[in-house]
């Protein structure tokens, strides 16, 4: 197994982030062959999602946790900015791990698939993700 812990830089605003590029220099430096990734997010306040990218699909989720998570006084969890605890709800919604297949050294994504770091926390600018390669 190879394992390595990346940090990813998400800003002050809530980001729905490709780590495509990630993934592929993580699959080079592992000299993956077939197997499996597992992508861990080791935070209480951010997700994975497999999304399409680039064409609106990334705002249309945020704009839906938005409306799933109204950033609002409803929450008990109240530390950080107004509405933080709706972010503390957010890994139960999209998961913060997954396992994708990799076939010859690419992840075995469909055209349009991209996995994605979700981060609706916009107290925390700094992630990181743990990414895992398991061979067959």
């Amino acid at each position: 197994m190879h394992s390595e812990l990346i940090e990813i830089r998400t800003g002050s605003s809530e980001t729905v982030r490709d780590l495509g590029g990630e993934i592929d220099a993580f699959l080079r430096r592992a000299l993956a062959g077939d197997g499996l990734l597992n992508i861990w997010v080791p935070h209480a306040t951010a997700g994975l999602a497999v999304i399409e990218t680039g064409a609106g699909s990334d705002d249309d989720l945020l704009a839906t946790l938005r409306d799933l998570l109204p950033a609002d006084d409803r929450w008990r969890h109240r530390h950080g900015s107004a509405g933080h605890g709706r972010d503390h709800v957010l890994p139960a919604i999209v998961a913060p791990s997954m396992m994708v297949p990799v076939l010859s050294g690419q992840a075995a994504l469909g055209t349009w698939q991209s996995v994605c770091l979700v981060d609706t926390n916009v107290d925390n600018p700094v992630r990181t993700v743990r990414l895992s390669f398991l061979p067959h």
